[in-house]
């Protein structure tokens, strides 16, 4: 039995969800969220990086998916990341009236996960 929680458009870096998505991906749900955590707080890093806006979607993302096992009445301890993704979204350009803004590309990034019970 599983469940998947999904984020489409989040303002996060495309590159830096690549690289969390495959750190947390095949770990178990708890320290994956442990992991995620000592990123935010700085204890650990990810190549000497900390992805601070990246982690936090991540994080929330992780935690929507958590809930949704829960309401299924899964067992929260026995659950794992089968499969974390990230997917590039839609192209944006920001609208600005002030021409050193102008045709700038946003970054936006869809995420999905999906937790399964062992």
């Amino acid at each position: 039995m599983s469940v998947s929680a999904k984020l489409v458009g989040a303002p996060v870096s495309f590159k830096q969800s690549m690289e969390l998505c495959d750190a947390i991906s095949g770990k178990k749900v708890s320290s994956a969220k442990r992991f995620l955590n000592n990123l935010l707080l700085q204890k650990e890093s990810l190549d000497g990086k900390y992805f601070s806006t990246a982690t936090k979607t991540l994080l929330e993302l992780l935690e929507s998916g958590e809930a949704n096992a829960r309401q299924k009445n899964m067992a929260i301890e026995k659950l794992f990341v089968k499969v974390a993704k990230a997917d590039k979204g839609r192209k944006f350009i920001r609208p600005r009236s002030r021409f050193k803004f102008r045709g700038k590309e946003a970054k936006i990034t869809n995420l999905s996960i999906t937790l399964e019970e062992r």
